[in-house]
């Protein structure tokens, strides 16, 4: 059964959903959200949320928790790679699918990234055009801008 919490952000309400002791969604306040999973607050939803309070605010570069994305191997493949993306660096479309060994997959990788179920868990947002342009985001281009914003400016703050 998957149970679902909606909390107030600072990015706006945020639903985070867990089945199997692993988070599997993270919706942005526009998103459609299930109409089957059970509302309520585990453990984990509880730490999930405030590890993505840590990380909004600036205080955290690195989730911990446990997820379990449902998608094609390709898009999994994707979303294991941008896993790897670290934080305050982006990469491109373009090198996103030389990296998973098909150059030509630029589309693919844009619709991955669009269906990405736990963005920010696992960075998307990170991921932009060849000329470092913001291209799509499902939570809105001024979303991933502010994130991106977020995360260079807080690089300063961290040791290296």
């Amino acid at each position: 059964m998957v149970k679902l919490s909606l909390q107030e952000m600072p990015i706006g309400t945020v639903a985070i959903a867990e089945s199997g002791g692993c988070i599997t969604n993270l919706y942005f306040q526009q998103d459609t959200l299930p109409h089957d999973a059970e509302r309520c607050e585990t453990q984990l939803i509880r730490e999930a949320f405030r590890q993505l309070y840590g990380y909004l605010k600036g205080e955290l570069k690195e989730f911990t928790l446990p997820l379990a994305p449902v998608g094609t191997p390709f898009m999994l493949r994707v979303w294991h790679l941008l896993s790897d993306i670290p934080y305050g660096a982006t990469a491109s479309y373009k090198e996103v699918a030389t990296a998973i060994g098909n150059p030509r997959a630029v589309r693919a990788v844009g619709m991955a990234n669009h269906r990405n179920p736990l963005p920010l868990f696992i960075p998307c947002h990170r991921v932009v055009g060849s000329d470092g342009s913001l291209i799509g985001y499902r939570g809105g281009v001024a979303l991933k801008q502010a994130l991106l914003e977020l995360e260079h400016s807080t690089l300063a703050h961290f040791p290296q």
